[in-house]
């Protein structure tokens, strides 16, 4: 499985490492941590080939990816992704962060969406935070302590960054943000499946992601190639939580498919695990996530108030019977 293998005088070892399909995401890890701790090597660049096909050599400029760390501090670090934009990702997000703490739970939201942050509007927060001893003090709103790229740079400034600076951001909002002791901790990310991903899942360890997509296939099919990328990476996928599942008439109650139906029950049966809930459409929603208030502290009795602190209640369920001793 190991080819190409060279040692540097400096004692920088690089080799490529044939990983097969049925192979576990984390041997790339486990390898590198082994090599890491061979007496004399000071740097280990692995160069990943994915089903035996020829490696695609990287550079020896290029830095080996860090070893992801574990911060207690932070609790239950979960990452929040979509296959796809404008599914309700970051709706989802502070909804969740927001009725956690409403269930008595210390709380994180980091937006890592640097190229489009939307958590500051979405929770009414918009200035910059302060610096007290070489730390970054975490904004607060609806009692979760908040970080986005949107506090500190204008409302318009373009974000057009190169993967490196992207995990630079996303490592210095979790090493250098005086988060406290949270019980959770969000990370809301860009659709897809890019270096905001792969940065974060090389950085700290996640306890799981949790995917939004909407009824349609279209949606879907993006969500399952985001769920998988995590698997790759040795990330658990903890659930899927159905944005836009149906409309409820303001008026008569009734509940009306916009979209297909089913989407995200047919998602999570593929990849084995729980549908998390299902969000329904609801009017003036977008005007309350304008007006920086989640629907969840706005209109709590709302359907979409009730789905989304269901689901904040089964997530945090689900998780805590994970960690409970056999």
């Amino acid at each position: 499985m190991v080819l190409d293998l060279s040692i540097g005088e400096d004692g920088a070892v690089a080799f490529t490492f044939l990983l097969a399909r049925e192979d576990p995401a984390t041997l790339v890890r486990d390898v590198r941590k082994a090599v890491k701790a061979v007496p004399g090597v000071t740097a280990v660049t692995v160069n990943v080939s994915a089903g035996g096909r020829p490696p695609s050599r990287v550079p020896d400029a290029v830095p080996p990816p860090p070893t992801p760390i574990d911060q207690p501090n932070l609790g239950r670090v979960l990452a929040i992704s979509s296959g796809k934009g404008g599914v309700g990702k970051s709706t989802v997000s502070v909804n969740l962060a927001a009725a956690l703490v409403q269930a008595g739970f210390r709380v994180g939201l980091m937006d890592a969406d640097v190229y489009g942050p939307n958590i500051p509007r979405m929770m009414g927060v918009s200035h910059k935070p302060a610096v007290d001893g070489g730390k970054i003090q975490p904004l607060e709103g609806h009692g979760v302590k908040l970080m986005s790229l949107g506090f500190l740079v204008e409302r318009d400034a373009p974000a057009i960054w190169r993967g490196p600076i992207i995990m630079k951001i996303i490592q210095q909002f979790l090493r250098d943000v005086a988060w406290g002791e949270l019980d959770y901790f969000l990370v809301d990310l860009p659709p897809g499946t890019g270096d905001a991903q792969l940065s974060l899942a090389q950085t700290i360890h996640l306890r799981g992601a949790i995917i939004v997509t909407t009824p349609q296939e279209m949606a879907v099919g993006d969500s399952l190639r985001g769920a998988k990328m995590f698997e790759r990476v040795g990330v658990p996928v903890v659930g899927i939580v159905e944005n836009m599942s149906h409309f409820v008439c303001p008026h008569c109650g009734t509940s009306s498919e916009v979209f297909l139906s089913g989407g995200g029950a047919r998602l999570a049966a593929e990849l084995k695990v729980e549908l998390l809930g299902q969000v329904p459409l609801q009017a003036h929603m977008a005007d309350l996530a304008d007006e920086g208030r989640p629907i969840v502290v706005a209109e709590p009795t709302s359907p979409a108030g009730v789905a989304l602190r269901e689901i904040a209640a089964r997530l945090s369920e689900r998780l805590a019977a994970r960690s409970a001793p056999v």
